[in-house]
């Protein structure tokens, strides 16, 4: 193998290890999608949005805690979770308070399917994904939306007390 081959041969070698480090070392904020630059932010109800922020940005305030909430990670990225139907704005403050961004955050519900059953003036809701099974819901009955609860708060912690116990 003549030198040159070999010279090539090594910075190929080099080029495509400097790359898969580069590729290891990527941060989550990579993935964050940016703040838009105007127009609402759109989260669906119970779920999660990463979006990253101005890189001064220290402090956030969220209007309506009820509506949404967020959290503030390192590098710029916050979590949007939709707690419930509607609006509300967040602010994004520095260390020295001015503020750097001020948008609304709407939260909609999710596209997946979901059958609503009206008994008089009680309802009930079911994701059909594919089976339709009981879904917590605001706006469903006291009586339904307790029982769900509390039967997914049940499933919750025998599946965290099977997590935790030790094999025999």
């Amino acid at each position: 193998m003549s030198v040159s081959s070999l010279r090539i041969a090594v910075r190929a070698y080099s080029l495509l290890r400097s790359l898969a480090i580069a590729i290891l070392l990527v941060p989550a904020s990579a993935f964050a999608a940016p703040v838009p630059t105007g127009g609402p932010i759109a989260v669906n109800m119970d779920q999660a949005k990463l979006i990253r922020l101005p890189e001064r940005a220290a402090t956030i305030v969220i209007g309506n805690p009820l509506v949404a909430d967020i959290t503030l990670q390192p590098g710029g990225i916050i979590i949007v979770t939709g707690k419930s139907y509607g609006a509300t704005n967040f602010v994004a403050m520095d260390r020295n308070g001015e503020v750097l961004l001020d948008r609304i955050i709407l939260v909609e519900s999710a596209a997946d399917p979901i059958v609503t059953v009206y008994r008089g003036i009680e309802r009930e809701s079911y994701s059909c994904m594919p089976i339709c099974q009981p879904r917590i819901t605001l706006g469903d009955s006291e009586r339904f939306f307790k029982s769900t609860l509390d039967q997914a708060g049940v499933l919750s912690g025998q599946a965290a007390g099977a997590a935790t116990a030790k094999p025999q």
